[in-house]
């Protein structure tokens, strides 16, 4: 099970997510979010990481030459996009990128997801995996709230549409729950594994990524 924690702010933290398992971890470049980094704060992060785990930059409603900029400068080779990017964006930074987009998901269904994803493909630059969170009026996520899993999954168009990575409201009691109820290639948190807001629990961190993966044993 890809594995991802994302707002991770100092090198410590880093290492111990990756001992823990984690396929991924997040730095979150959306300043006004308490989870947020400097690029230099998120090169140096990435320059002491082994080779095992893979930094992804979050990005919400950044110009695409900025997120050029900033990914090249911290070295990253995955970037997500949490904002209301366009479809022309994901497909230029799909070219050097491996894009995650990122979709907030309410009562109302993928009907504007498929939209997007039907654009995407039209100028030949689908996202690498789609992330899906819950909506929440006037958030980009990290709100805690559960993202509606049965209906994600009836409504996903699996196969057609890259792979999912579900988020929302994720933690180590819910995750192996959430798995069994949507069978998503991958799982995102962040509050979800903190004692206080940006401030990691790494016990925490440790039972969210055993759970997800002994989920995915049975």
């Amino acid at each position: 099970m890809w594995t991802k924690i994302c707002g991770i702010r100092d090198l410590p933290t880093a290492l111990a997510v990756a001992e823990a398992g984690a396929t991924a971890l997040g730095l979150n470049f959306y300043a006004p979010s308490p989870r947020s980094v400097s690029p230099e704060t998120a090169a140096a992060i990435v320059a002491g990481l082994p080779p095992a785990i893979e930094p992804v930059g979050l990005f919400v409603n950044h110009a695409v030459p900025q997120v050029e900029q900033i990914a090249r400068h911290c070295g990253l080779r995955c970037v997500q996009l949490h904002g209301d990017e366009t479809p022309e964006a994901v497909a230029h930074l799909s070219r050097e990128f491996r894009v995650i987009r990122a979709f907030r998901v309410g009562d109302d269904g993928l009907h504007e997801v498929a939209q997007y994803l039907q654009q995407c493909r039209d100028l030949e630059g689908s996202p690498w995996a789609c992330l899906i969170d819950a909506k929440v009026a006037g958030r980009y996520g990290g709100t805690g709230h559960v993202t509606p899993w049965e209906l994600v999954k009836r409504e996903y168009q699996w196969g057609d549409w890259p792979p999912l990575i579900l988020a929302g409201g994720l933690n180590p009691s819910n995750v192996a729950e959430a798995i069994a109820a949507v069978n998503p290639w991958g799982v995102d948190v962040a509050g979800g594994v903190e004692s206080a807001v940006a401030c990691k629990d790494l016990a925490m961190v440790r039972q969210f990524v055993l759970a997800a993966n002994l989920s995915t044993m049975h």
